[in-house]
């Protein structure tokens, strides 16, 4: 779902944007816009969707390293230090932020309400307050959301029909997720309305997963539902 954005508006914001970017030492260089870009995951989970958003930025006429330039930050799963980080960027006097997850989009929100900011998220934007509504978000944030946790009930639902016969299904989310409690929320409403049991495994690092998984083969549940993280 996009949220009141277009293309030619987001290219206008970095081309516009280069025009009041501080000279670089030398005078006659030509000033360059630059995008912050702020993840709260790793470069290499990452690695294929950062390939798309430079495919991306490219098909809008921008080059990494030609006429554009990006300065990356990311927690790698640690979602506390995004603050610092997006006030990282905004020590940059980045042109625009491109923020990715909830947890992203709201720290950027929280260090600036003047550099744009748009956002690729899998909740509400409304309800997270990052927009004031769809129609007009308002402020300096705009972008997309998959609205993959008001999915959740229904990838449950699928489960359901590709293996009739389960009644357990373990459910793993990452607590420190934003959207973790209303993805646990959601399928256990869920579940009581199919008769299914739920069992709820957190893990928020690789030992926690391990644990997860050495919990899971000892209860042995009938299936595995997997949280957006």
């Amino acid at each position: 779902m996009a949220i009141h954005i277009r293309r030619r508006e987001f290219i206008f914001t970095l081309g516009g944007a280069a025009g009041v970017w501080p000279l670089a030492a030398r005078a006659q260089q030509a000033a360059m816009p630059v995008i912050g870009f702020l993840h709260g995951a790793s470069p290499t989970a990452w690695a294929d969707p950062l390939r798309g958003f430079h495919r991306g930025l490219k098909d809008a006429g921008f080059v990494e390293g030609e006429n554009v330039a990006i300065v990356y930050r990311w927690a790698e799963g640690q979602y506390d230090q995004l603050p610092a980080l997006a006030a990282e960027l905004v020590s940059h006097r980045v042109s625009v932020i491109a923020a990715f997850a909830p947890a992203a989009a709201l720290a950027a929100k929280a260090a600036t309400t003047t550099i744009p900011i748009v956002f690729l998220v899998t909740v509400d934007p409304v309800g997270f307050d990052l927009v004031a509504s769809l129609a007009r978000p308002g402020g300096n944030l705009t972008g997309f959301s998959f609205l993959s946790t008001e999915l959740a009930a229904k990838r449950l639902e699928l489960l359901h029909e590709l293996v009739p016969t389960a009644t357990r299904i373990a459910v793993l989310v990452n607590p420190t997720n934003l959207n973790a409690e209303s993805i646990v929320r959601e399928v256990e409403t869920a579940a009581r309305v199919m008769g299914l049991q739920i069992q709820v495994l957190n893990a928020s690092t690789s030992r926690e997963i391990d644990t997860a998984f050495a919990t899971l083969a000892r209860d042995r549940p009938d299936a595995l539902f997997v949280g957006a993280d």
